[in-house]
């Protein structure tokens, strides 16, 4: 099942949208200092446009680091956000990680990169993990949550939209590619925040985020000085 197609979507259903979630910049204070941030995101019902770099609705504070067409689209998988639940001793609603679609039945760390998912009339690409930032802290009251979610092996998905369209709750999320390659989001994370020696591997995957082959490119060229 490496190549896909819209005509066989229907057989490859995997879940579904649990919620679609979204926000808009504020400013908050957080470790004495005032931040904008968007990482306050809500559910909203009827159909949401999937357009450009983002869902109708959403806003990033700032585009030098959050959104572009290689963070348009957030996604979490409901069994993560309840398995932190369990983990942090309350309830996890949908959109407290500040994912634009909260997933159920879909394995999202388990995601190939590059695999791609008719949901609604759009379709989306995975592209990269979520490497968190300080903003997560903030969301979740806690300055050493950041590290702790990234050890967590957790990390969610960012998507492009390749075929703008509406997504909405309820909406069956379906497998139309997936490449060959089989590197998936959570070999990605492991690989940036624990295992720096396998970064070529990042390097073979044609449709990882721009950042994270950035990255991979200068870790190589450590790792070659440290042999050398």
């Amino acid at each position: 099942m490496s190549k896909l197609t819209r005509e066989t979507a229907e057989q490859t259903s995997v879940g579904r949208v649990v919620s679609v979630n979204v926000g808009q910049p504020r400013t908050i204070e957080w470790l004495a200092e005032l931040v904008s941030t968007s990482i306050w995101k809500f559910p909203v019902t009827g159909r949401i446009a999937a357009q450009g770099v983002n869902l109708a609705g959403d806003e990033q504070a700032d585009r030098r680091v959050h959104g572009g067409h290689d963070k348009a689209v957030y996604s979490y998988a409901q069994e993560d956000a309840d398995w932190w639940g369990w983990e942090l001793g309350r309830p996890v609603e949908p959109g407290s990680f500040g994912e634009n679609l909260t997933l159920s039945g879909v394995d999202v760390t388990g995601a190939i990169v590059g695999e791609r998912w008719a949901i609604g009339t759009a379709l989306f690409e995975v592209c990269q993990p979520r490497i968190p930032c300080f903003k997560l802290g903030a969301r979740m009251g806690d300055s050493g949550f950041p590290p702790r979610f990234a050890a967590a092996g957790r990390p969610g998905a960012y998507l492009r939209i390749l075929a703008e369209g509406e997504v909405g709750a309820g909406d069956a999320v379906h497998v139309v590619h997936r490449p060959d390659h089989g590197l998936t989001v959570g070999d990605v994370a492991h690989i940036y925040h624990r295992d720096h020696r396998r970064a070529a591997h990042l390097l073979r995957v044609p449709e990882l985020a721009s950042v994270l082959r950035n990255w991979a490119e200068k870790q190589v060229r450590v790792n070659l000085g440290r042999n050398a």
